[in-house]
């Protein structure tokens, strides 16, 4: 079933990305699919989304134990807090190039192996700065699991209903980790310690590394030209401009952030330069002029400043200001998150013909009405009183992540799947430190005694700013139909009903296909006679 896509935009990228590859000698190609179990597939690249923001999350509201272990004072809990979220937003983009490039598969299983190694260092870690360079690693492996795990899920589901059902678990996925990250870390630090949780992950880590090894790859034996420049450059604009946000703590004005802020500027200018130039870029830079695109990238930056910024910081206000212990914070949060998992399940049942960018618009928008529900707090307030806006901003949030999942792989090139999943959680994950720098700095302008005045003010601003996501992505909506008018260029009207191709798979200079299976040890081959190459 032929499913619309961005009509000359993406039926042009798509062809470039052809025209590209069959350039390519056959020595050159590199060719990646996940190909012969699906729900396996979606099974492993579910389980190691959900272990990452389950990692991601779990750390929030255990990171005070550690602080006080090592004695780090506020600027240690910073770091701690925002580790890997650094980590995250350097590692995202480039994992999903490297995903694209050199496999799915071998992304995931690298992923998971280092995701243990760091969640082990952490465990072992004997002061506060390892522990901070051990959830930095945690990041960076954590966006290998993402970027690749979502990027076999668009190779591996191309279109149509399914996708939608396999985009659907991947967003439950992201609000089963979320949820179970806070539960089970707040569980173990008080039955065994807070270096329990890190031992826990690092076990989790190695399962799904395991597990990954029964995925099967279909490759030639290829070296890819990698975009050294470009992976230079955004690692390290993305690295600066995280630690800037992370800084913002102390004072936006301040000559540390400011400095990080004007380093950040320059190396994502030579990271666009360098891509403007490059004739395999890491991004590509029309993507910018795809209105879909633009979307994808918009609902993901405003849902984590203005949702998960604000929950980043939720439960230190019910700790601090409303005297709910570290398992009950846990626990009340949990009204968002498990209902953000169980509406994104639900969203894969919504017709597929239902457009991802109307989703993100009916998510955000009802984001903005938990949040406004949320507000005008006082000093009396029971945490019963919380749960109503948690759950309206749950809905909200479970049908924007199950929208990212889908229009992330849909806005982009067939062959560049997991670059988009890098690229749209990259947005996710620097809007969440911006919005957490943004909520602690707004909560605690007038001291410790007016926390709940300053998080009334918070919940009022993170409203304003999915009400402008809203906007912005309604925008991108106008533009695409626009484009798409009857009558406006004739000559296309078959372009804009595309069929997203099938994976592509280049011959080797046998003419055969070389598919291999990590777990299996020896290649084997197939006559491409024989088989469908779309």
């Amino acid at each position: 079933m032929s499913v619309k896509l961005e009509s000359t935009h993406v039926s042009a990228l798509n062809a470039a990305e052809e025209s590209r590859r069959a350039a390519i000698p056959p020595r050159r190609r590199a060719a990646t699919s996940s190909a012969g179990h699906p729900s396996r597939t979606l099974s492993i690249a579910a389980s190691g989304t959900a272990l990452v923001m389950a990692v991601f999350s779990g750390f929030v509201v255990n990171v005070g134990d550690s602080v006080r272990t090592f004695h780090a004072g506020v600027a240690g809990e910073a770091w701690g807090l925002s580790g890997m979220s650094l980590g995250l937003a350097a590692a995202l983009l480039t994992a999903g190039a490297f995903a694209d490039d050199l496999g799915h598969r071998r992304v995931l299983r690298c992923s998971a192996g280092l995701l243990a190694a760091a969640s082990a260092a952490g465990a072992l870690a004997p002061s506060m700065e390892i522990l901070v360079a051990a959830r930095v690693l945690q990041g960076v492996a954590g966006g290998g699991l993402l970027a690749a795990g979502l990027g076999s899920i668009g190779r591996t589901f191309p279109s149509g209903r399914a996708r939608t059902h396999a985009t659907a678990v991947w967003g439950a996925a992201v609000g089963a980790g979320v949820t179970v990250g806070p539960l089970a870390g707040a569980g173990l630090a008080a039955a065994v310690g807070w270096r329990s949780g890190f031992w826990v992950e690092a076990a989790a880590a190695a399962a799904v590394m395991t597990a990954a090894a029964t995925l099967t790859e279909l490759r030639t034996a290829a070296k890819v030209r990698l975009d050294l420049p470009g992976i230079t450059t955004l690692g390290s604009g993305m690295t600066l401009l995280t630690a800037a946000l992370v800084e913002t703590r102390h004072g936006w004005s301040a000559v540390t952030t400011l400095v990080l802020f004007c380093a950040a500027t320059l190396m994502l200018g030579a990271f666009a330069a360098v891509e403007l130039r490059s004739r395999r870029p890491m991004l590509d830079p029309h993507l910018l002029a795809q209105p879909q695109f633009v979307a994808s990238i918009s609902g993901a930056l405003f849902i984590g400043l203005a949702v998960v910024g604000l929950m980043s910081y939720a439960p230190a206000l019910m700790q601090q200001a409303l005297h709910i212990s570290v398992i009950g914070s846990a626990a009340v949060l949990a009204a968002w998150s498990a209902t953000s998992m169980v509406v994104a399940l639900a969203a894969g049942s919504l017709p597929s013909r239902l457009p991802a960018q109307t989703r993100l618009i009916i998510g955000l928008s009802l984001a903005a009405v938990g949040e406004l529900a949320l507000t005008r707090l006082g000093t009396g307030t029971r945490w019963t009183r919380l749960v109503p806006g948690l759950f309206v901003t749950g809905l909200g949030t479970g049908i924007v992540n199950a929208a990212l999942g889908r229009i992330a792989v849909q806005s982009v090139p067939h062959g560049r799947v997991a670059m988009g999943a890098g690229a749209n959680n990259t947005a996710r994950y620097l809007g969440g430190a911006a919005g957490a720098a943004l909520m602690v700095s707004i909560a605690s302008a007038g001291g410790a005694h007016r926390l709940i005045d300053g998080w009334n003010i918070a919940t009022l601003v993170s409203a304003g700013s999915c009400a402008l996501g809203v906007a912005i992505v309604a925008s991108c909506r106008t533009s695409r139909r626009r484009s798409a008018r009857p009558g406006r260029d004739r000559s296309r009207g078959n372009e804009l009903r595309a069929v997203v191709p099938t994976p592509w798979t280049p011959p080797t200079p046998s003419g055969r296909l070389i598919s291999q299976t990590a777990s299996e040890g020896n290649p084997s081959t197939t006559n491409l006679d024989t088989r469908r190459t779309g």
